[in-house]
């Protein structure tokens, strides 16, 4: 009798997980268990080395983190979503509260989407009196476009994240408005670089910032940029 209904309830489960229009999130069995659990769940902190990382970004982040020591500079931990009283602020200025929920829920940060080492790896460090982020990032083989040679996409993913951050900090949730980059010379795939960006001026609650790709040994610049990012209050 009891095998026969722990039998049903399997078939029911397994009929429920694949009716259409069926919740991602309720197929999902460790959605279910953060939903019940107790447990404080952890994210992962993906602005830290692993495996895939290069003698090259294992050198430059540990001279970074040195820096850190004295209060200079910090470390900015980077998660694949993240969710905090802003995320409600956003979805307040732009999303459909009908969708929000579902949507929400399988978001995550666009650099964080592919497995280690395949795509994009880095980390940022912030140095509050200077007004500058730098990030050290190597770009991993799912990020090519000319054959041996990073997409000029990918870096400019990067560059926006790295300048965007940079007015966040002061700023808050700000968005781009303007990004103008110069290409000087092709970054070879899954090599390391070094973005630099530094927060301008402020004109009212416009945020003027500027930025360069450069080697590690700082000798090669890869590209320059400038950018303007805007608050969400005057979006």
């Amino acid at each position: 009798m009891l095998r026969s209904c722990t039998a049903a309830l399997r078939t029911l489960r397994a009929l429920r997980g694949r009716r259409e229009g069926a919740s991602p999130a309720a197929r999902d069995p460790v959605l279910v268990r953060r939903w019940f659990s107790t447990e404080k769940v952890i994210p992962k902190d993906y602005a830290l080395p692993n495996p895939s990382w290069s003698k090259d970004l294992r050198l430059l982040f540990d001279q970074f983190m040195k820096k850190c020591e004295d209060g200079s500079w910090e470390r900015l931990p980077s998660y694949k979503s993240k969710y905090t009283q802003k995320s409600e602020d956003f979805k307040t200025y732009f999303l459909d509260s009908k969708l929000v929920k579902e949507q929400l829920s399988q978001a995550q940060l666009f650099t964080r989407g592919y497995e280690d080492g395949l795509g994009f790896e880095y980390v940022i460090f912030y140095n509050d009196d200077e007004k500058r982020t730098v990030c050290l990032f190597q770009g991993g083989p799912y990020l090519q476009g000319v054959p041996g040679f990073l997409h000029g996409g990918a870096i400019a993913t990067m560059i926006d994240a790295t300048v965007g951050m940079c007015a966040a900090i002061p700023g808050g949730i700000v968005m781009t408005a303007n990004l103008n980059i110069n290409f000087k010379r092709p970054i070879p795939l899954c090599s390391v670089v070094v973005i630099n960006s530094q927060l301008d001026k402020i004109e009212g609650r416009k945020f003027f910032l500027s930025c360069t790709v450069r080697s590690v040994d700082e000798k090669i610049l890869y590209s320059e940029a400038t950018g303007k990012e805007l608050p969400l209050s005057i979006l």
